[in-house]
């Protein structure tokens, strides 16, 4: 960073923000700077996610995605009544897993056992989700409450030399009618 940028950011930093650029936390100092050099901040926080997702918390999140869907409950179900059916009606002399179905009450809570931390670990990785987009949201914020203060700026200081230049206008009108 060169000083004419420091100098700008520090600056922009005490003139928009009210703070001393010492005062700055990273992510604002990344915003100005960025403003300052015209450069866009914002960017697509799923790819940089997908990009940083591990095996593991890809299968999480498939997992939770089909563990959460009614197609998953709905097939659910017919298995469970199928099994039922099977255990208590087709083979009811020879069931192999008769009433109280013990052999399904155990996968039923096998499949519990393992869903729930599978689950668990994707609603971890979209609370992280949330506080990177909640981050990107603040830093697009940030740069738009910067840009538009730089416009108002812009204009009162277009404004201002407009009413100067009307100012000697009117003063010379005046000059020339007397």
């Amino acid at each position: 960073m060169n000083p004419t940028t420091t100098t700008t950011i520090a600056d922009l930093a005490r003139q928009l923000l009210d703070l001393d650029e010492g005062e700055l936390e990273e992510q604002e100092k990344r915003v100005i700077e960025r403003a300052v050099k015209r450069l866009a901040v914002s960017r697509n926080v799923d790819e940089e996610l997908a990009e940083k997702a591990t095996f593991g918390q890809r299968i999480a999140d498939r997992v939770a995605a089909v563990g959460g869907s009614w197609g998953f409950i709905i097939a659910f179900g017919l298995v469970i009544f199928g099994w039922v059916g099977l255990n208590s009606l087709v083979l009811a002399s020879r069931a192999f897993d008769p009433y109280p179905y013990i052999l399904l009450n155990l996968m039923l809570s096998m499949l519990a056992a393992i869903q729930a931390p599978v689950i668990l670990m994707s609603q971890n990785r979209q609370a992280a989700r949330d506080r990177l987009v909640a981050g990107h949201d603040y830093e697009v914020n940030l740069k738009a409450e910067i840009e538009i203060a730089a416009l108002h700026e812009k204009l009162d200081q277009i404004r201002a030399n407009e009413l100067a230049l009307l100012c000697r206008q009117i003063g010379e009108e005046a000059r020339t009618n007397r």
